[in-house]
C-alpha cells in the first residue's frame, strides 16, 4: 500500500515514481492525495483532489474513520505508542460532512481512502514539498506521523513515512550538521555535553545558541544584522533579497541570477569530477567516483572550503583527500561510525551504522523509538495565512517542473532548458477561465498582494475550481513571505491571487 501526498513525484523525483509505478504493477494499493492532477493518479485507486492548505482536515479526517471504524493497530498503539486518547479527542469535530466542505473532498472517497490505507499492510507514505511549504507544515507532517502510528505501520519492511526532498543530497547534507540547532549525526547543540565533544575535536569554542534557518538570515540580511554571505550550490529563490549584503561570494556550477551579483564567484565541480559521497532518502550512504578531470578552474566543494579555512587561520582543515574527510566523521558522528570508504566501495550503507562490522540499519524503529514510545500529536486545523477575496479570488499553488531542478538553481539562466520548458505558464480550471473571461494561451499578469508576473494561461481540468497553479521556479516574486513558524519554511503552496488582463500589474495592496 502507498499514500503519495503532497507530491509530483514524476516531476520531482522521476527515479522515485517508477519505484512507486513498478509496486503498483505488481499489485500493490495507491492512494494519490493532491490539490492537482499528477502523472501518478493514472495509477492510483483513489485520488482524494483536496484544496490547497487543508491537509490536516484531510488527514485527520481518515484517522477519524479508522478509528470509529475500528481499523487501529490496537496492539501496536499499545505496546509501543502514547497519547492516543490525546489524538482521539482533537478529531472530534471533523464528521464527514466538515472534512467534505473544508478539503472538497466527497465523504465516499475519505471513507475508501481511510479503508484502504487500514486494510492494505504493510502502508508506505511519501510525502513532498506541498505539505511542508505552508503555514501549518509542521502540522501537516505530524498529521502523516500519526496516520502511520494509528495502522502500525512504522519499524516494518515495506513501512513507514518517507519525505522526498527536492534538492539532491539534502539527507547528507542535514546528516553533517548543515541544520542550526544540530551537530552532525543530529546532536543537538543546546546540549552541553555535545557542545564540549565538538569543542576538544575540533580544537575551537563554539556557540551553544542555535543558529538561523534559511528564511530567518533573510530576514537578518534586510535588517543589516547580516553584512556578509557565502553560498554553495545557489539557490535561484535568493536572487533579489540579497541587495543589502556588503559582501556576497557564491559557489557554484552553473550561471544564476544569484551568481549575477556576486563579488566573488568560486567554480565548483560536478558529481563526475570529484569523489565523496551522497546520501540518499533512504539514509544510504554511496561513494562516488571522479569520471573526468574538474573542467576549467573549477574545483571540488570541499577543496575549496579548506582552502578558504585555512587562509582564514582555521585549524584542522589539512585534508588531502575526501577519506580523510569521513575519518573524522566515523570519530564525531556515531550514527556514521562503521561507514568507511573501504566498506562503501562494496556497495551502500545505511546509517546508523554503529560499528566496522555493522551492516547498516535498513528499517528504523523495529523494537522501540529510540529507546523510548511514540507519542501522538494533538491535531487542530488551522487555515492557511493566504485566503482569497474580492481583491484576489483564486489561490495560486505551486508544482515541480522537470526541467528546472527544485527552485531553479541549476537551470535558471540556461537558455536550453528555457527552451524547453517553454513560457511560463499559469494552470487555470475551464470554469474559472469562463468566469475570468480568459481563453487557452491568453497572457495574463499574475498579481498577488506581494507582487506579479506575466504568464501564458493554459485551460486544463486538472485543479479544483478557484486554483491556479505555476512552476515553483517562477513564483518567488509574487508568493507570500509568511513561514511556518516551527520548520521556518515558506508558504510557497498556498497564495492568494488575480488574474489581470492588459497592462503590466504590480501586485501588493
Amino acid at each position: 500500500m502507498h499514500l503519495a501526498i503532497g507530491i509530483d513525484i514524476a516531476n520531482s523525483q522521476p527515479v522515485a515514481g517508477v519505484s512507486v509505478k513498478r509496486a503498483v504493477n505488481n499489485g500493490a494499493k495507491l492512494i494519490v492525495a493532491n490539490p492537482y492532477w499528477v502523472e501518478l493518479c493514472r495509477f492510483a485507486d483513489a485520488w482524494l483532489q483536496y484544496r490547497p492548505g487543508t491537509d490536516v482536515v484531510l488527514l485527520g479526517g481518515i484517522m477519524k474513520i479508522i478509528i470509529d471504524e475500528g481499523l487501529a493497530d490496537v496492539s501496536f498503539i499499545r505496546e509501543r505508542c502514547d497519547g492516543l486518547d490525546s489524538l482521539t479527542e482533537s478529531l472530534v469535530g471533523l464528521d464527514l460532512d466538515y472534512v467534505a466542505k473544508i478539503t472538497g473532498v466527497p465523504p465516499g472517497q475519505l471513507i475508501e481512502a481511510a479503508r484502504l490505507y487500514a486494510t492494505n499492510k504493510p502502508a508506505y507514505t511519501i510525502y513532498g514539498e506541498g505539505l511542508t511549504q505552508q503555514y501549518h507544515g509542521s502540522d501537516s507532517v505530524s498529521a502523516v506521523a500519526n496516520l502511520a502510528l494509528l495502522t502500525g505501520n512504522i519499524g516494518k519492511p515495506s513501512a513507514g513515512v518517507n519525505p522526498v526532498v527536492g534538492l539532491n543530497n539534502v539527507q547528507g547534507a542535514c546528516d553533517m550538521g548543515v541544520v542550526p540547532d544540530f551537530y552532525p549525526g543530529y546532536q543537538p547543540v543546546a546540549d552541553i555535553a555535545n557542545k564540549q565533544k565538538f569543542e576538544a575535536a575540533w580544537g575551537t569554542s563554539l556557540n551553544s545558541t542555535s543558529g538561523l534557518t534559511l528564511t530567518e538570515m533573510l530576514h537578518a540580511i534586510h535588517q543589516g544584522q547580516i553584512k556578509a554571505s557565502y553560498i554553495i550550490g545557489d539557490d535561484a529563490a535568493l536572487y533579489g533579497k540579497l541587495e543589502a549584503l556588503d559582501f556576497l561570494v557564491v559557489q557554484g556550477m552553473f550561471p544564476s541570477p544569484v551568481s549575477q551579483v556576486a563579488d566573488v564567484i568560486l567554480p565548483a565541480a560536478s558529481f563526475v569530477e570529484k569523489e565523496g559521497t551522497f546520501t540518499n532518502a533512504e539514509r544510504r550512504v554511496q561513494l562516488i567516483r571522479q569520471a573526468i578531470q574538474p573542467i576549467g578552474r573549477s574545483q571540488p566543494d570541499w577543496w575549496i572550503i579548506c582552502q578558504i579555512a585555512r587562509r582564514l587561520g582555521g585549524k584542522g582543515f589539512n585534508f588531502n583527500e575526501p577519506s580523510e574527510i569521513m575519518a573524522e566523521i566515523n570519530a564525531i558522528a556515531p550514527i556514521y561510525r562503521g561507514i568507511s570508504y573501504h566498506r562503501l566501495e562494496k556497495g551502500g550503507l545505511q546509517w546508523p551504522c554503529a560499528s566496522g562490522q555493522h551492516s547498516g540499519t535498513a528499517i528504523l524503529y523495529q523494537e522501540t523509538f529510540d529507546g523510548s514510545r511514540a507519542r501522538f500529536t494533538a491535531l487542530e486545523y488551522k487555515s492557511s495565512a493566504e485566503v482569497a477575496d474580492t481583491n484576489y479570488p483564486l489561490i495560486l499553488t505551486t508544482a515541480p517542473s522537470l526541467y528546472y531542478f527544485h527552485a531553479g538553481a541549476m537551470g535558471v539562466g540556461l537558455g536550453e532548458f528555457s527552451v524547453l520548458a517553454g513560457e511560463a505558464q499559469v494552470v487555470v480550471n475551464p470554469k474559472d477561465a469562463a468566469e475570468h473571461g480568459i481563453a487557452n494561451g491568453e497572457a495574463v499578469q499574475v498579481v498577488s498582494r506581494w507582487g506579479g508576473m506575466e504568464a501564458k494561461v493554459k485551460v486544463a481540468d486538472v485543479l479544483p475550481v478557484g486554483v491556479v497553479s505555476m512552476s515553483l521556479h517562477l513564483v518567488h516574486g509574487i508568493v507570500s513571505p509568511v513561514i511556518d513558524p516551527v520548520s521556518k519554511t515558506p508558504e510557497y503552496k498556498v497564495c492568494a491571487v488575480r488574474l489581470e488582463k492588459g497592462p503590466w500589474g504590480k501586485g501588493g495592496e
